[in-house]
């Protein structure tokens, strides 16, 4: 019984805290889950690994703050997010947009993916053609007989 109660108990403090406080909650609960639901796709800028909903950075909670601004505002979710990506950059999505410089980082992945294929395929195929012939010529073959009675 107490191992049970002992893994109850590490199990609840496992729970993960989320950063949200009260007094930054909605009372409208539509734009109080857009903002949950933007706030998981910015990144906060000091955690870096966390998202701005369960980071407790100040500059996270300003963030959530800023998000709800907005949403009050009577913004859609792109302009929060193109707001937000104004104000501190492309860093703070988990998603980096697929567009200028950005463009070449996801597409880098498969261009070389393809090239490693590529150069693979040319190898094997340049190491079956080098085999040595499986059938001896008749020179060798006597070549071989002198070489096997000595």
């Amino acid at each position: 019984m107490k191992h049970l109660i002992a893994l109850v108990l590490a199990l609840l403090l496992a729970v993960p805290a989320f950063a949200v406080q009260p007094d930054e909650i909605l009372p409208d609960p539509a734009l109080e889950a857009r903002a949950r639901e933007l706030s998981k796709l910015l990144r906060c800028p000091v955690c870096q690994g966390e998202n701005i909903d369960d980071s407790n950075a100040d500059i996270s909670r300003d963030l959530r703050l800023l998000v709800r601004e907005r949403l009050i505002a009577g913004d859609s979710n792109d302009a929060v997010i193109d707001y937000v990506v104004d104000r501190y950059g492309e860093f703070v999505l988990f998603e980096p947009r697929a567009t200028g410089a950005n463009l070449l980082l996801w597409l880098a992945g498969p261009l070389m993916l393809m090239g490693g294929a590529g150069v693979a395929f040319v190898w094997l195929r340049a190491r079956r053609q080098a085999r040595a012939p499986d059938v001896l010529t008749p020179e060798e073959e006597a070549r071989l007989r002198e070489i096997l009675k000595e």
